[in-house]
C-alpha cells in the first residue's frame, strides 16, 4: 500500500482548511457587522445632535480601510458629503503645530527648555502671577502648562487676528491664572505663541512653513489654511444650530492664531496624516524617511507630568476601567486598560466639531469631521474603536522577539522540562540563586508541574521589550503563564523568571 503525503489528499488537512475557511468567513462576517455598526452609531450622533454632515473614516496598519460621510455640505445646494470634502478641523491643528515645533528642535534652531522670550522678544518683561514664577518655556506652551486661562470661546474667535495685532497684544502683556508648570490648563494662547515662535526661528509664515515640511511631502494637496482659496463646492460650510435651525457661522480667514486651529482638510487628505504618525511605531531599525523622524512623532506621546484620572469616552466608559490621562503635545495621552495607549485630541470652533483617535499598539486610527459649532463627535469615535476591539477587528502589533530574548525562552524551555534550572547551563544572572536556590528551584517547577502536568512549550514568546517577554503555555491541566526577564548585562543572564497557574 502506497501512502501518500499530498495534503490535498489527506481528510484531516482538507478538515482544517476547510474550518480555517469557516474560521475567515466568520471573522469577515463580524468585521463587516462592526463596520455596520460603526456607521450607525456615527449616523444616530450626527442626527441627535442636529449636524448638517458627517464624515469619518478608519485607518489602518497606513491605509484607509473604510471611510462614509453623510448629511449635506451646506444648505444652500444640499451638496452631499464626499471624503473629499473640506472641513475645518479646529484645534486637531495642533499637533501639525507641535510637530513643526519638534523639527525646529531637531534641527537644532530651538530648545524646548529655553524660556519662549527667547524666540518671541515680547514676551520679556511679562508680569507673571507670583514673583517666584518661572518664566514660560517652549514646552510649557506644548503641554498647556504655561499658566494661561482656559480659552476656548475667546481664542476660536482670533483665528484671523493679523500679526500686528498679535505683536501689540503680546507687548501689553497677558493675565494669568497661575504659576507656570504648576498644572495643565488647555490655552489656544499657547498654541499661537507656537505660531509665532514657528515664524520667527524659521524665518517663514505659519503656514508655509507647515505646508513644507507636512503637507507637501505627505501628499496632502487639499489641505491648507487659506480657507477661501478652496473650491467652494468642496466646502462644508459651518452652521450653529439655533432656534431650531442651522444659522451659518461666519468663515473666519487665516491669521496669527491660525496654529491653534486653522486647517481645512479632507476625510481623504487626513487620513495620510494618521498613517504617516502611526507609521512611527513601533520603533525599529528601517530607515527613517521623515518628513520628522519617528522618534519625534512618538515624541508627541510623551505627557506633562500632570494626570488626571477620566472615565473613558463613550457609552462604555461608565463600565470600563479608569483612565489615567495627560496632555501631551498636541494629543491626550491616556493609557486604556483594552485599548492600550491612546492618543486623541478634538477641535470645537464656530461652524465645526472634530475627534480623532490613535491606537498606537494596534496601528488604527479614527476620525470623525462635522460642520456644526462645538459638535465634538467625541463618543461615537470611542464607541467606535470599541466596537472594532469587540469584533476582533483590532489586531495587537506584534515584533519578533530579540535574539537574546529568544534565547532565553529556549533556556527557560529547558529548565522547565528537565525540572531544573542548572540544566539551560551558564545563563542566570548574579541574583537569581541569591533569589531562590537550585534546590528550591527543582521544587517549585515539580509543584507546577505536579500541578497542571504535560505542557506544550512550542508556543512563541510575547516580546514586551528587547529584554523581557510573556507566554502561556496550554498544559494537560489548565494553562501556565510565564514572565521571563532579562538583566542589562552584556551577553544573556536571565534575572528572573515567573511560572503561574492560569486562574479561569
Amino acid at each position: 500500500m502506497r501512502v501518500t503525503s499530498d495534503p490535498r489528499r489527506n481528510p484531516f488537512v482538507v478538515l482544517q482548511a476547510l474550518c480555517l475557511i469557516a474560521l475567515c468567513a466568520k471573522a469577515a462576517i463580524a468585521q463587516d457587522a462592526a463596520m455596520v455598526e460603526v456607521d450607525r452609531t456615527m449616523e444616530n450622533y450626527r442626527l441627535d445632535a442636529h449636524i448638517p454632515g458627517m464624515v469619518w473614516g478608519i485607518v489602518q496598519d497606513g491605509r484607509v480601510v473604510h471611510v462614509q460621510g453623510s448629511g449635506i455640505q451646506d444648505t444652500a445646494t444640499r451638496r452631499s458629503i464626499t471624503p473629499d470634502t473640506l472641513f475645518r478641523i479646529a484645534s486637531m491643528t495642533k499637533a501639525f503645530t507641535a510637530l513643526s515645533v519638534l523639527k525646529l528642535r531637531d534641527e537644532g534652531k530651538l530648545s524646548l527648555d529655553q524660556p519662549a522670550e527667547t524666540y518671541v522678544p515680547e514676551l520679556r518683561g511679562w508680569k507673571y502671577s507670583t514673583e517666584d514664577s518661572p518664566k514660560i518655556r517652549v514646552r510649557e506652551l506644548l503641554t498647556h502648562t504655561a499658566g494661561f486661562v482656559t480659552d476656548d470661546p475667546w481664542g476660536d474667535r482670533q483665528t484671523p487676528m493679523p500679526e500686528d495685532d498679535f505683536t501689540r497684544l503680546l507687548r501689553e502683556g497677558v493675565h494669568f491664572t497661575r504659576a507656570p508648570a504648576t498644572a495643565m490648563e488647555y490655552s489656544n494662547l499657547g498654541y499661537a505663541l507656537l505660531g509665532r515662535i514657528i515664524v520667527n526661528v524659521s524665518g517663514q509664515p505659519y503656514k508655509d512653513f507647515v505646508q513644507r515640511l507636512l503637507f507637501t511631502p505627505l501628499g496632502m494637496a487639499s489641505t491648507g489654511y487659506d480657507v477661501a482659496a478652496a473650491a467652494p463646492e468642496r466646502r462644508a460650510l459651518g452652521y450653529r444650530w439655533e432656534d431650531n435651525a442651522w444659522k451659518l457661522e461666519p468663515t473666519m480667514a487665516h491669521g496669527a492664531f491660525g496654529a491653534m486651529g486653522g486647517i481645512q482638510t479632507s476625510a481623504s487628505d487626513y487620513a495620510k496624516w494618521i498613517a504617516y504618525l502611526l507609521s512611527a511605531w513601533p520603533p525599529r531599525d528601517a530607515a527613517d524617511s521623515g518628513p520628522v523622524r519617528r522618534s519625534s512623532v512618538r515624541e508627541l506621546a510623551q505627557g506633562a507630568n500632570f494626570p488626571s484620572i477620566r472615565m473613558r469616552p463613550g457609552s462604555s466608559g461608565p463600565d470600563a476601567c479608569r483612565e489615567a490621562v495627560t496632555y501631551a503635545m498636541g494629543f491626550y495621552a491616556a493609557s486604556d486598560c483594552e485599548l492600550g495607549l491612546t492618543l486623541s485630541h478634538g477641535g470645537g470652533y464656530p461652524g465645526y466639531g472634530s475627534h480623532v483617535l490613535l491606537l498606537p499598539d494596534y496601528g488604527v486610527g479614527i476620525f470623525a469631521f462635522a460642520n456644526r459649532t462645538y459638535a465634538g463627535p467625541r463618543a461615537p469615535v470611542w464607541d467606535a474603536a470599541m466596537t472594532l476591539l469587540r469584533a476582533g477587528y483590532l489586531k495587537p502589533r506584534s515584533s519578533p522577539p530579540s535574539s537574546a530574548l529568544a534565547a532565553a525562552y529556549a533556556a527557560a524551555i529547558k529548565m522547565f522540562l528537565a525540572g531544573s534550572v542548572m540544566a539551560a547551563g551558564d545563563v542566570l544572572s548574579m541574583n537569581f540563586l541569591m533569589d531562590r536556590d537550585a534546590e528550591h528551584w527543582a521544587r517549585y517547577l515539580a509543584d507546577v508541574k505536579a500541578d497542571v502536568g504535560t505542557c506544550e512549550t512550542g508556543v512563541p514568546i510575547s516580546p514586551t521589550g528587547a529584554l523581557s517577554g510573556d507566554f502561556t503555555w496550554r498544559c494537560e491541566r489548565g494553562r501556565v503563564r510565564g514572565q521571563l526577564l532579562l538583566a542589562p548585562t552584556p551577553g544573556l543572564h536571565i534575572q528572573s523568571l515567573t511560572l503561574t497557574r492560569q486562574t479561569p
